[in-house]
């Protein structure tokens, strides 16, 4: 019996002093990115690694939950300014800091809306129209959230802002303006070409010229607080050419 107590006890005493489980890098992502970030830790736990903890929200609100402390071993944002935010307020590493991706900027509509054909941006009367007379424009929040920044920036440029300023379904971040539309809840949305393409119950109407907008940048770094080792490990994963073609695959564009 006390051998056997003995045994008990140093079994716990081994398993108290071993190291935890490794995890993963936790991620804080734009909701774009979704299916790329998803895909690429699917591949980088093949290889070995912790898998990453993935969580997808608006690039304002993921941003403000960093500046509160929030735990976070790397931050995707889908526009340069949130991070420049983060990097003045000294809330993450500078010198990791890198754009891994950019996007377009498109006009969605219900795929089985039967009247919903392409739509004619450079006229000023045809976005109206197509919204007909009570329907919204759903985009992202156009004040915080990137999307909804780049889609307003595109409409005041094309002289399309002032006739749907009073009509936008404003949303919490761009996969819920994509949601707007495939459920019917508006004719029509600003989305980026990815989320479009991420969805078959939605269809690209126009698509909205790079230089109506600020180039869509998704800068990445890892947060100041970050103590997982495997944060720079991924980050140089996705900048790599593995990487970079997961996220090509998906619809993103080029870093510039």
């Amino acid at each position: 019996m006390l051998r056997t107590l003995f045994t008990f006890f140093a079994c716990a005493l081994l398993m108290a002093c071993s190291p935890a489980p490794a995890t993963g890098p936790i991620v804080l992502a734009a909701s774009s990115m979704t299916e790329a970030l998803t895909a690429a830790a699917n591949v980088w736990a093949a290889r070995g690694h912790a898998r990453p903890v993935l969580s997808f929200a608006a690039s304002s609100a993921l941003a403000r939950q960093l500046q509160e402390g929030a735990p976070a071993d790397l931050f995707v944002s889908a526009d340069e300014e949130w991070m420049d935010v983060l990097q003045q307020g000294g809330h993450i590493r500078e010198e990791s800091r890198r754009v891994i991706a950019g996007n377009a900027l498109v006009l969605i509509a219900s795929a089985g809306a039967a009247d919903a054909g392409a739509v004619d941006l450079r006229d000023p009367v045809a976005l109206s129209n197509a919204l007909g007379g009570a329907g919204r424009l759903a985009m992202a929040d156009p004040v915080a959230v990137p999307a909804g920044r780049y889609g307003r920036a595109a409409l005041v440029a094309m002289n399309l802002w002032d006739g749907v300023a009073k009509r936008i379904a404003p949303a919490q971040n761009v996969r819920a303006a994509l949601a707007l539309v495939e459920r019917g809840a508006a004719p029509l949305g600003i989305t980026y070409a990815t989320d479009a393409a991420a969805s078959d119950r939605v269809r690209i109407v126009a698509r909205f010229p790079g230089s109506s907008h600020p180039a869509i940048r998704y800068p990445a770094a890892i947060p100041t607080l970050s103590r997982n080792g495997d944060a720079a490990a991924f980050l140089d994963f996705l900048t790599g050419a593995e990487g970079q073609a997961i996220l090509r695959a998906r619809g993103f564009t080029a870093p510039r």
